[in-house]
């Protein structure tokens, strides 16, 4: 999915992916119920890609049903609305978390708060998502 630039709300779109550090994801359980959860993301190449515990409920319920969305918190004023929808894939082959410098860089003070270096980091949260969005809304 392109984003458009050219528009004020593309480009303030593009500094949010890049700029934020929790969007939400929401899978969809076996029951049908929405799960929406906080991730650490980076934006590379037009997707997300996402670090999760293997045993996470979201990793089964993408295995189940890959078709996702996410969306950053709105301002105080409930503006500033981003949904992303599309697809999420389990990725068998990709880098760790400590091959990825953007990533550490973006998630060191995170993962300092939790008392983790990035090898730790990376060996809890193993499993890699990539999220390709389709549909882009808000305002």
């Amino acid at each position: 999915m392109e984003i458009d630039q050219s528009t004020e709300f593309g480009r303030r779109v593009l500094r949010r992916l890049h700029a934020e550090q929790i969007i939400w994801l929401t899978t969809v359980g076996a029951d049908g119920t929405p799960q929406p959860s906080p991730v650490w993301f980076i934006w590379e190449a037009g997707t997300l890609l996402i670090y999760s515990r293997p045993d996470a409920p979201k990793v089964r319920n993408i295995g189940r049903h890959p078709q996702v969305a996410l969306n950053f918190n709105s301002d105080a004023h409930g503006d500033d609305i981003v949904v992303l929808v599309g697809t999420a894939e389990i990725l068998l082959q990709a880098p760790t978390v400590g091959e990825l410098p953007a990533y550490i860089e973006k998630y060191r003070r995170g993962m300092a708060s939790l008392n983790m270096t990035p090898a730790a980091f990376a060996e809890m949260y193993s499993c890699a998502i990539r999220v390709t969005p389709r549909r882009l809304r808000g305002y």
